[in-house]
């Protein structure tokens, strides 16, 4: 989310996906389609079982015994050096309550489009409904609807951007949001104890950290081998917590050795990667992932995504443990707020947003 609203940005016409799904036409209007160079291949994107991104199972790290303990921490630390992406299960989280925010953000999406457009993303911002990261009025644009919200703390939300409707909408949103926080405390205090540090420095560093939740909404597109769903790019946060509606089409892939790997949804689980934020403190041992949403033909998807990042006001670099004579310091320090504006105010663009922070040779 942004610390700083831009004003005055001038991004052109942006047709509402869902109002285009609605009318069937099997014409993509320009702006959707993309270079030849950056189509996605749908034919090479099999999953294979080595390119099956790992699993960890929660509880055995909460409550397990100490070999499912030892066991358990060893997969989530070479799940985060050698993938930047894990799906997590028996997480503790209701699953009534994963239904209750699915179901809210759906009523959401499907609710007429002025009533929507109440909650403007304003150009340039990343709360409200539309499409975020667009900065010009040629520029190409996802087959995707957003809506999103700044969480913690406080003074990062904005009233007028949470709706009215549906009736329930505000307090699951708050429920929900405080229990994948907790999550992302505890993930962090594992991450943690896989470096050798002391399982609250991540806590202790953050300050009173960011959260934001977005919702993605991709409708079913005739020409799903022309667009993006979401555009190549890694997060700038510290973690990010993916929830993948029921019944979605597979539209979540990973850049890995170069091939863009479909993530499969396991039923319940939530899916986790390391943002930016983690990749600088630890010095690049564990670095954040390129990802891309695609589409399809006949089925929509829905997606609900949590930000968790350290507070703006924090200067981060990386953890003087994880610098040494064999790993010299790759990423500079820098206030975390300024990072987070230089994020927001570029378009997704692979790992680009990176640079800001990177040691030149």
């Amino acid at each position: 989310m942004a610390p700083a609203p831009i004003s005055e940005i001038k991004v052109g016409h942006i047709d509402d996906v869902q109002e285009l799904r609605k009318n069937k036409s099997s014409q993509i209007p320009e702006r959707f389609i993309r270079d030849t160079t950056e189509r996605p291949s749908l034919d090479k994107a099999i999953p294979h079982s080595r390119n099956k991104i790992p699993v960890i199972d929660f509880s055995k790290l909460v409550k397990g015994t100490k070999d499912e303990f030892s066991s358990e921490i060893l997969k989530l630390m070479n799940s985060c050096e050698e993938w930047g992406f894990f799906q997590v299960i028996n997480h503790g989280i209701d699953l009534e309550l994963l239904e209750r925010i699915e179901k809210v953000a759906m009523e959401f999406f499907m609710m007429p489009l002025e009533e929507k457009q109440k909650y403007p993303m304003i150009p340039g911002t990343v709360q409200g409904y539309g499409q975020a990261f667009v900065f010009s009025e040629d520029q190409k644009l996802d087959w995707c609807n957003m809506f999103a919200l700044g969480l913690e703390p406080h003074y990062l939300r904005n009233p007028k951007l949470w709706p009215t409707k549906p009736y329930d909408f505000s307090e699951t949103v708050e429920i929900y949001s405080r229990e994948i926080r907790k999550l992302c405390k505890n993930l962090l205090k594992y991450i943690a104890i896989t470096l050798n540090l002391n399982d609250d420095i991540f806590e202790e560093m953050f300050g009173v950290a960011v959260q934001a939740v977005r919702m993605n909404y991709y409708p079913a597109c005739p020409r799903p081998d022309l667009v993006m769903g979401l555009s190549p790019h890694s997060d700038g946060s510290a973690l990010t917590i993916l929830q993948q509606g029921k019944g979605s089409s597979v539209g979540l892939q990973i850049l890995k050795e170069n091939t863009w790997i479909p993530v499969q949804p396991i039923p319940n689980a939530l899916v986790i990667n390391i943002g930016d934020t983690i990749e600088v403190l630890t010095n690049g041992k564990y670095k954040s992932v390129e990802h891309r949403a695609v589409t399809h033909k006949e089925k929509d998807r829905l997606s609900i995504v949590t930000f968790y990042a350290p507070s703006y006001e924090i200067e981060l670099g990386p953890i003087p443990e994880l610098v040494g004579e064999n790993n010299p310091c790759k990423y500079r320090r820098y206030n975390h707020g300024e990072y987070s504006k230089h994020y927001v105010t570029n378009k997704l663009q692979g790992k680009k947003t990176l640079e800001f922070a990177k040691i030149k040779n």
